[in-house]
């Protein structure tokens, strides 16, 4: 029986880059296709219909993030970004255009391919799913409970609005600026301080150990990830 071959795309300009990425990937029985610019890579994102786009930000005709935005006009596909750019402001940029993760130039081959799978099986589950499973956790959304190890944990409606947003999101970078926009509004964009505040509330309720917390991790200076 064949196994149908997931296929990535891979939109960077060194050469070098995307031959590593190619042999590496097709040996763990991805389907591969190369592009070395934006303006075709947008082209083959839409014909080629990618499972996964691994984007490099510094391209030779546009920037990266023009491109990301372009390909958000017509496409859910994950994006994993592939970058040398470090600051938290490329990488804040990069997820609220509508990057699914970030991952700094160089990287280890393990890590990106774990980001890889992570993606691809975030983005084939149903988003319309009621329940959600987080190990020891378990978000009913249809009727806005939390249970931890099966007993039931009381959430503040703001605490139980940033939980619903992240495991809506599991797995993914959310950033500061998307959390605070959707729950307090798009005028609280620069108090990270209140998130900061509920993220501790919330982790002394569901983390075993708060101060080294398994579930709500924090992405430093951008945003959190629920795994």
């Amino acid at each position: 029986m064949n196994i149908k071959k997931e296929k990535i795309l891979i939109i960077d300009d060194e050469k070098e880059v995307r031959r590593l990425l190619k042999i590496t990937l097709t040996a763990h029985n991805f389907l591969i296709e190369e592009s070395e610019d934006g303006d075709s890579g947008v082209k083959k994102a839409a014909f080629f219909k990618p499972d996964l786009i691994l984007l490099d930000l510094s391209l030779p005709d546009t920037d990266g993030l023009e491109i990301l935005k372009q390909i958000r006009e017509f496409s859910t596909t994950p994006i994993i970004i592939l970058s040398v750019r470090e600051s938290e402001n490329d990488k804040v940029l990069a997820l609220d255009s509508g990057a699914d993760d970030y991952i700094t130039k160089p990287f280890s081959i393990g890590e990106l391919l774990a980001r890889i799978r992570t993606a691809i099986r975030h983005s084939k589950k149903e988003d319309n799913n009621p329940v959600i499973i987080l190990g020891d956790i378990k978000i009913d959304l249809a009727n806005r409970n939390v249970y931890s190890n099966g007993n039931e944990i009381k959430l503040s409606p703001i605490e139980y609005d940033i939980l619903k947003l992240l495991a809506q999101n599991k797995e993914k970078i959310v950033t500061q600026k998307y959390i605070l926009s959707r729950v307090w509004g798009d005028e609280y964009v620069s108090e990270s301080h209140y998130l900061r505040v509920y993220i501790g509330q919330i982790r002394k309720k569901i983390e075993k150990y708060p101060g080294r917390p398994e579930h709500l991790i924090t992405e430093p200076g951008i945003g959190y990830r629920l795994i």
